[in-house]
């Protein structure tokens, strides 16, 4: 469904877009912690388990249902991670990063939904972020989705750039290499490619884990289909996480889906995400059973097909029930 613009699309450039920060609500308890560990493995067969071990109610419960929603979230299971993330708010309204969650869901939700559901639903993902950054104005995520909304939706449901101009300038103040990139975003936007460039740029100079900014430059230059410019990005971006692998895992993930959707070395793609699965930095911004759901994809393309089958294996044993990896099963 398309109203001017994409809430999937918007959503999904606040997670991918950003991937140099992960919004996570601070957790004290140690089966939560756990849990948590499990969610950013990609192992979201364990994180539900583990979930339905822990006893009702209690003061952890709010917690709970937020990474409840964060695994339907990754599991594509939008109605699920809608309904949890509304329990987590509904138990502790005072927490920031609960909105965020619960309006990327109804982002993902609008996506697929009708018009009118999909207007209704737009205002309130706008309500959350709004809300996520009233409660907390140090927080970058909150300010980055809040942002990179305001670029993408339009006017009737509350988007404008100049109101995106605004969140980069709050930015600017915690987290200046995603002020500018969302800056890039409103660049282009404007059709001024030059400056959303410029702005990239700027964001890499200034970050302290520019892998995920050259990833981000890299996908800017795929779309303008600038092959060289792309290659050189995706270049500097595998030097650069391998000099921070410890913070740069997301950023392989990304750079292989640039040069999937461009349908360019994928061999070099293959070997990102094998990087990347075998690493220890994963992340549920790049969940582990979708990437080798994507590996084994490209395994297939390249004549692998063994190897094919053990990627397949190993995501269904992350997710054994994430269609996208059953369909490759032979």
């Amino acid at each position: 469904m398309r109203y001017g613009f994409s809430l999937r699309f918007a959503l999904a450039a606040c997670l991918v877009g950003a991937q140099g920060f992960s919004v996570h609500a601070e957790i004290a308890d140690p089966a939560l912690t756990a849990i948590n560990a499990s969610l950013q493995a990609g192992q979201a067969d364990k994180v539900l388990a583990q979930l339905s071990q822990l006893p009702s109610g209690g003061q952890n419960n709010a917690a709970a249902m937020n990474l409840a929603c964060r695994v339907r979230f990754i599991l594509g299971d939008w109605d699920a991670a809608v309904r949890d993330c509304e329990q987590a708010v509904r138990l502790d309204s005072g927490n920031s990063t609960y909105h965020i969650w619960l309006g990327r869901a109804l982002g993902e939700k609008a996506g697929r939904a009708s018009f009118l559901s999909a207007y209704s639903m737009a205002k309130r993902v706008l309500a959350e972020f709004q809300r996520a950054t009233e409660l907390d104005r140090t927080n970058a995520g909150a300010l980055f989705d809040l942002g990179s909304f305001y670029v993408e939706a339009p006017s009737v449901v509350g988007g404008g750039l100049s109101k995106a101009e605004s969140v980069a300038l709050e930015l600017d103040r915690v987290d200046p290499p995603h002020a500018w990139e969302l800056r890039s975003r409103i660049a282009e936007k404007r059709k001024d490619p030059g400056a959303a460039e410029s702005n990239l740029r700027k964001a890499i100079s200034l970050s302290r884990h520019p892998a995920v900014q050259w990833s981000v430059l890299s996908r800017f230059f795929g779309n303008s289909k600038r092959w060289a410019e792309m290659d050189s990005a995706i270049a500097s971006c595998t030097s650069a996480a391998a000099r921070d692998a410890a913070h740069s895992g997301v950023a392989l993930y990304d750079a292989a889906g640039v040069l999937i959707a461009v349908g360019r070395d994928q061999a070099l793609a293959a070997k990102m995400l094998e990087d990347y699965v075998n690493g220890s930095a994963k992340t549920e911004e790049a969940p582990a059973f979708i990437a080798l759901t994507r590996l084994a994809r490209l395994k297939d393309q390249l004549g692998d097909h063994a190897g094919a089958q053990v990627a397949v294996n190993a995501a269904l044993q992350l997710a054994h029930d994430y269609q996208p990896a059953k369909d490759l099963r032979r």
